[in-house]
């Protein structure tokens, strides 16, 4: 185990903090080329993923492991990660970067917790009522108002959230942490060639479109989950899931900044309801294991 010295917390916080910026600035980046039609949302996917594959290529190449003792992802996390990219673009096309990324993470998080119910893990009363919190906060999050995100918009990005949680399920089982996201990135061009044969008739490319997207692939995404895999050696399963739900967060404060986006009262209390309830449920399961082992 990797002793606690001042140096390696340092920069475990260090990285960690460079991650969580990195995902918050994913929502950033797609919302403002979408907002100002940039690029339509099929381009900024397809050119993400493709520029993201390309820079972790090009780091895995670097490594001097053999070929045939890599571990090389699977086709199901490839389509899960497609997906997620798919529909987090296509949901930008109508929801804020903060709303977004609550919908996103919150989703995520709660589509583990079901996973673990439906798998036989038994919930302790701390995680139903912080599940019950968080179902309430997107309750209240979808009421008729001048502020409720589209449904649609809400629709689509949920299922991002859920593929990406299926992504993150499939992604437990991997010993080889970055080979496996550099292959399942590849696994994705497939699903590329595909979504650009259906939509290149409507594509809208603009420099400044290409430049945003491919930041968004191989900087945010590909740079990012590197970094976010450096930092998890210095955190522990329950710290890993706490500091994730500052993502909305960053986000919330950035898109205030940088996409002139209104911090909505709605917004707000579903933000507190939907991650007060997330954060319950894994601190619950957290002491309940603890008290379990004393």
């Amino acid at each position: 185990m990797t002793p606690l010295t001042p140096a390696f917390v340092v920069k475990t916080t260090l990285l960690t903090a460079l991650a969580l910026i990195a995902f918050a600035a994913n929502s950033i980046l797609c919302r403002y080329a979408l907002e100002h039609n940039q690029i339509d949302a099929a381009s900024f996917t397809n050119l993400r993923l493709l520029s993201g594959a390309l820079m972790l290529a090009l780091i895995i190449s670097l490594h001097r492991q053999p070929s045939h003792s890599r571990s090389k992802g699977s086709w199901f996390a490839g389509f899960m990660l497609f997906s997620y990219a798919c529909a987090f673009s296509f949901a930008y096309l109508e929801l804020g970067a903060a709303m977004g990324a609550l919908i996103l993470f919150g989703t995520v998080q709660v589509t583990m917790v079901l996973h673990n119910v439906y798998t036989g893990n038994q919930l302790h009363t701390s995680e139903w009522l912080g599940l019950g919190l968080a179902f309430v906060g997107f309750v209240y999050l979808l009421l008729p108002g001048l502020t409720a995100p589209p449904l649609t918009g809400f629709i689509v990005m949920a299922l991002s959230g859920i593929s990406w949680a299926a992504y993150t399920l499939k992604g437990r089982q991997s010993s080889q942490a970055l080979m496996d996201t550099a292959y399942n990135f590849i696994k994705t061009l497939p699903f590329v060639a595909i979504l650009t044969v259906l939509s290149y008739q409507n594509a809208i490319v603009s420099y400044q479109g290409i430049v945003l997207a491919i930041l968004a692939g191989a900087i945010t995404s590909a740079l990012g989950y590197i970094i976010w895999y450096r930092a998890l050696s210095g955190l522990s399963s329950t710290q890993a899931a706490v500091v994730q739900l500052f993502v909305p967060v960053i986000t919330a404060v950035a898109s205030v900044f940088l996409l002139s986006e209104a911090i909505t009262v709605r917004l707000t209390v579903a933000s507190t309801l939907i991650l007060g309830g997330v954060l319950l449920v894994i601190l619950g399961r957290y002491y309940f294991v603890s008290l379990r082992l004393k």
